[in-house]
């Protein structure tokens, strides 16, 4: 049985390295002011006890919209729908704050398309698609700027 933990943290900069060891770009000069809003990780103790960072999300806001800013999860771990448990909690807080959609940049376009986003064109996005300066952009990485648009309850 997978032990694992999912928990908000705070300490964003932890994150960036997993991204990075999981192939996703980031750049130490953002163009676009980005907004954090919350960030999740996933963690397992390993044999000698030691927190093993296994997954992370990032929710932040460009330009007055939601959109994640991060998600990843260690291959070894992705056969347990840890990603869509990421993903659902980043949707629950845009929801919670007004948000009626989330956007953003996927590499991974298909498990996206099954959690019901659509591609769009990236003029139709926040300013936050940096991968046009990338070397691997369009080379090894074909990313797709995707929405998914919120049913937002109204409370009457």
């Amino acid at each position: 049985m997978l032990n694992f933990k999912i928990s908000e943290t705070e300490d964003y900069e932890k994150l960036v390295p997993f991204f990075i060891e999981n192939e996703l770009e980031f750049s130490e000069d953002e163009p676009v002011p980005t907004d954090l809003v919350k960030c999740w990780q996933i963690v397992r103790k390993d044999e000698a006890g030691e927190e093993q960072l296994i997954g992370a999300f990032v929710l932040a806001k460009r330009e007055d919209e939601f959109i994640v800013d991060g998600i990843a999860i260690a291959p070894e771990y992705r056969k347990y729908k840890l990603g869509k448990t990421l993903l659902d909690r980043g949707i629950e807080e845009t929801l919670r704050l007004g948000g009626k959609r989330i956007f953003l940049v996927a590499r991974a376009p298909g498990f996206f398309r099954k959690q019901g986003f659509v591609t769009v064109p990236r003029e139709d996005a926040p300013n936050f698609f940096e991968c046009l300066t990338c070397p691997q952009y369009g080379v090894s990485c074909h990313p797709e700027v995707m929405r998914l648009d919120l049913d937002v309850p109204r409370n009457v």
